[in-house]
């Protein structure tokens, strides 16, 4: 029995990265054997990101378009809620005011 993949094209993720560790949110661009294609952001500093937008600095956030190569893979997680806590969307919504999808559209 095959199982089809939890994730689509424009679904909000968070890929943990191995060598060198990392955390990177986003939109799901694409996912296929290669690896994954996403525009997002490093969540290494999420607050200080969230202060830069809110701030109206965000031309200083780091946010792109990147393929990342399944190798360097370790975990791909939607971003949902869980057990109470909110995801991050909704963080950032609630911290900047503005849609996260809009927001990691932006060329």
């Amino acid at each position: 029995m095959s199982q089809s993949m939890p994730f689509q094209a424009g679904d909000l993720v968070v890929v943990v990265l191995q060598a060198p560790r990392e955390r990177i949110w986003g939109n799901l661009l694409g996912l296929d054997g290669a690896g994954i294609r996403l525009r997002g952001l490093d969540l290494t500093p999420w607050t200080e990101v969230l202060s830069l937008i809110r701030t109206g600095e965000g031309d200083q956030v780091a946010l792109g378009t990147r393929f990342l190569p399944m190798h360097r893979v370790e975990a791909m997680y939607l971003d949902e809620a869980s057990s109470g806590a909110p995801s991050l969307a909704e963080t950032f919504h609630q911290a900047t005011g503005l849609d996260p999808r809009a927001y990691l559209s932006q060329p």
